[in-house]
């Protein structure tokens, strides 16, 4: 009987999130300490390795692979594959393996190899304590310089031009390491071991200050950068100069958040007259005075993402920063997150040795906006700054770290239960996968026209693009257009279907069409309310009939009417309307959608007060002219365009109440109704302000949501003379949420169905969003809410990705026809 083999040995592969996270090294130093012989490498799959010992010794590195995983690793799936062990000479075994390099005895780490593309890349993250530590240490080779990472922070996505994640695929090609900085990028035991971005002052990229006055763009090697460009940057924003500061995933605009003068200067400047600007700080410590005390926000705030978070402001904070967030409730706040923001800090700070200055309040606050012309895409490259920015900008702090893939800050919020809710899923999260249920072919999703993203589906992962915008500008759709190219090649994915919204004019529609022609694969429409409740099934992995509740601004309805108010039964890729809100009318089309006072106009005729109109908004140009719309829509019930949108239903309130008669930018004053109503508190209805009629069947609309009878409410609330604008906001919220919640209870009585998937831009507000949570457990329901994505179109790419998978699931995708009809019951959008 042959004696058994002392040592084992396996090849694992591993996917998920495990290259430029710090996995190899990783692997080296617990296969060393666990005397295990074998190799490591990248490639596109993920991570490959081959590991041989004990049994003992085995077991426990899966275990502590799983256990001890660099902090932005993320371990997915891994094969296992037995193999037999080397000789005792070293040599290979019968399938051809070794043991370490060249087949020595021990582990190594082996270069990146191109086969198969599955693997995946991690997000930019904020500069780790470790590279803090060093930054402000005088003795340290790389004390103060502007572009330290390590294997543990940096970035990441921004500069990778294809996988694998190796230095010769990213911008920092370029860039010959010294000798010093090659030793650490070459030894496992180093942090900065295939740190890809790897540099420091003697051989990477150099930071430059410009001045903007008018010139030719230079590149900055041209430029004389003077003493010290952070201190020349500080030195200019506290004169009240605005200064565009290049990042990780593109510019900032940045002025002192305490100068008011310089804050309205920026405001002109790039067009963002009421639009919330948010502040960054350099610690917790130094927000203390701008907002109410949250453990989970700052808890979110400081994690490597760095995101924009949106705080309760304190009673002091619009007196102290009275330009930045007029009218808002909450303050858009982020930290420092990368080491050039770190340095305009620690040079207000007055240079400190260490760290201990980070643990106290700092003065300085700084305005950071995304740098691009008014609904522009984010700027990202130095010459593009300086053609573009000019105008805008007194000053450029640059650097010469090519950033290939924009990525603009991501801003959420948190909840009392500690969830986190997105409004924009950019950098520090994106392009990172969302796991789905199950697998299935590639799929290629679009989204909408607002808030745009894209969504790639592999296996059972969907990955969603930064936030790129809205496609109403030649630039932002050669952006959208960019982004899905780089994308697609990123991940190494050709599509076998395309889905897209069902609006025929929007450019997503058209760029789906162009695609699926060049690909020959088969497009799919889907409607857009659909996709909405399908993103909240996909990131909840739910695999069941739910009712869904839909409520956003517009969205075009399958039977070609403006959508936004929807009550839903979701089955996979079927989608049947149980109902929809009461539809009101849009004075003037598209300009009603803008101007709140015109849907308070659409209302005032609803409950029989169209005489009201031209005396109540006189102080609106086209009232008289509004009135006779109106008056003819109640007469002979015809004559202006309809839509059954909550946002619409927002804006009537805002607009009956006096909070807001027209909007400098989307959402505004819903925006401005939900602070009020924050600042109010708890309000009690006292009675309900709707009523839910039948109006046929679930095919003609179903239930119908009525709330003339609150609006009529708001309508003596909004009077001039007796006008109490916060009383009102909360009792909108109030006995909207108790509206919703009979409505839904309804048709979860009618259809047996108990969860409730809500989603839609109007589940943005957070006093909804919190109150009709409360109303539906109170009734017996689960609601389930977007996390993964924002609830509104930035969501939408992994909705129509997820109701595509449903309709092609058990089928040939290549076999489909080019042009399927649509997945919805009502007759939609082929």
């Amino acid at each position: 009987m042959a004696t058994p083999h002392p040592t084992q040995r396996q090849r694992l592969s591993i996917s998920g999130l495990v290259q430029g996270v710090g996995f190899r090294p990783f692997v080296y130093r617990l296969a060393r300490q666990l005397a295990l012989d074998g190799w490591v490498r990248n490639d596109g799959h993920g991570v490959t390795l081959e590991i041989e010992g004990s049994a003992a010794a085995l077991a426990t590195f899966r275990a502590q692979l799983h256990a001890q995983a660099p902090p932005r690793a993320r371990i997915d799936d891994i094969t296992t594959l037995a193999l037999a062990p080397a000789d005792d000479e070293g040599q290979p075994g019968r399938h051809g393996n070794k043991l370490g390099s060249r087949g020595q005895p021990g582990f190594s780490i082996e270069s990146s190899v191109q086969d198969g593309a599955n693997a995946a890349i991690g997000p930019d993250c904020a500069v780790c304590p470790a590279c803090l530590a060093e930054l402000f240490a005088p003795a340290n080779r790389r004390y103060r310089y502007a572009l330290i990472n390590c294997t543990d922070c940096g970035p990441r996505y921004s500069l990778v031009t294809q996988l694998p994640y190796d230095r010769a695929n990213t911008s920092m090609a370029a860039f010959v390491q010294c000798p010093a900085c090659q030793a650490e990028y070459d030894d496992p035991a180093q942090r900065r071991f295939h740190a890809e971005p790897n540099a420091c002052p003697a051989c990477g990229p150099r930071l430059t200050l410009l001045d903007a006055r008018p010139h030719e763009p230079k590149q900055s090697g041209d430029i004389d950068t003077g003493d010290d460009p952070i201190a020349q940057a500080l030195a200019s924003l506290r004169r009240g100069e605005i200064v565009a500061i290049k990042g990780l995933g593109g510019f900032h605009l940045a002025c002192d958040a305490r100068n008011s003068a310089a804050v309205a200067r920026l405001r002109l400047r790039k067009q963002r007259e009421e639009k919330p600007l948010a502040v960054m700080a350099a610690n917790p410590a130094s927000l203390a005075a701008l907002v109410a005390p949250d453990a989970a926000a700052i808890e979110v705030l400081t994690q490597a993402q760095r995101p924009i978070v949106l705080m309760r402001k304190s009673p002091q904070a619009d007196r102290l920063l009275p330009e930045v967030a007029p009218g808002m409730a909450w303050l858009g706040v982020m930290l420092a997150y990368t080491p050039l923001h770190y340095l305009l800090f620690h040079q207000a700070a007055g240079r400190p040795d260490g760290l201990a200055w980070l643990s106290e309040p700092q003065e300085l606050l700084l305005v950071m906006t995304s740098a691009n012309l008014h609904g522009e895409p984010l700027v990202t490259d130095n010459l593009d700054a300086q053609r573009q920015l000019r105008g805008i900008a007194d000053v450029f702090l640059l650097h010469e770290r090519a950033i290939v893939n924009r990525c603009d800050d991501s801003v959420l919020r948190c909840h009392a239960d500690g969830s986190t809710q997105f409004l924009r899923r950019a950098r520090g999260y994106a392009p990172a996968a969302i796991a789905l249920a199950r697998a299935g072919a590639p799929l290629l999703a679009l989204g909408a026209h607002y808030n745009s993203t894209l969504c790639l589906v592999r296996g059972k992962q969907a990955h969603l693009s930064p936030h790129i915008g809205d496609l109403d500008r030649v630039a932002n759709c050669l952006a959208f257009e960019s982004a899905v190219g780089h994308l697609c090649h990123l991940l190494q994915l050709r599509p076998q279907a395309i889905a897209h919204d069902c609006h025929p004019d929007y450019f997503s529609t058209r760029l789906a069409q162009q695609l699926a022609a060049r690909w020959q694969v088969p497009l799919l429409a889907v409607q857009h309310h659909h996709a909405h409740i399908g993103a909240i099934l996909a990131e909840h992995r739910i695999d069941e009939p739910v009712l869904g509740l839909a409520l956003d601004g517009v969205g075009l309805g399958s039977d070609g009417s403006a959508w936004g108010g929807e009550l839903l039964r979701v089955d996979g890729a079927q989608c049947e309307r149980l109902g929809h809100l009461r539809p009101l009318a849009l004075p003037g089309g598209e300009h009603a959608a803008r101007a709140p006072w015109r849907m308070a106009a659409a209302a005032l005729g609803l409950i029989g007060r169209a005489g009201d109109i031209e005396q109540r908004f006189a102080a609106q140009a086209g009232a008289a002219q509004v009135a006779q719309m109106v008056t003819r829509m109640a007469e002979h019930g015809s004559g202006l365009p309809l839509t059954t949108s909550m946002g619409r239903w927002f804006d009537a309130a805002a607009g009956m109440l006096g909070v807001s008669a027209k909007m400098s930018f989307q959402g505004q004053a819903a925006m401005l109704l939900e602070g009020l109503a924050e600042r109010y508190g708890p309000c009690r209805a006292g009675q309900s302000w709707h009523s839910i009629e039948r109006t046929g069947t679930a095919r003609e609309g179903g239930w119908q949501l009525d709330l003339t009878p609150l609006l009529a409410q708001l309508a003596e609330l909004g009077d001039p003379l007796s006008c109490n604008r916060t009383y009102g906001a909360a009792l909108f919220h109030q006995a909207l949420v108790n509206a919703l919640a009979d409505w839904v209870a309804l048709a979860a009585q009618s259809s047996k169905l108990k969860i409730v998937a809500c989603g839609g831009g109007c589940f943005i507000n957070a006093v909804l969003a919190r109150g009709l949570q409360a109303a539906l457990k109170a009734r017996g329901l689960r609601m389930l809410q977007a996390q993964a994505v924002p609830p509104g179109d930035g969501g939408l790419s992994l909705g129509q990705a997820w109701v595509a998978r449903q309709y092609f699931a058990g089928s040939d995708v290549a076999a489909a026809p080019s042009n399927p009809k649509s997945v919805i019951k009502d007759p939609s959008c082929a």
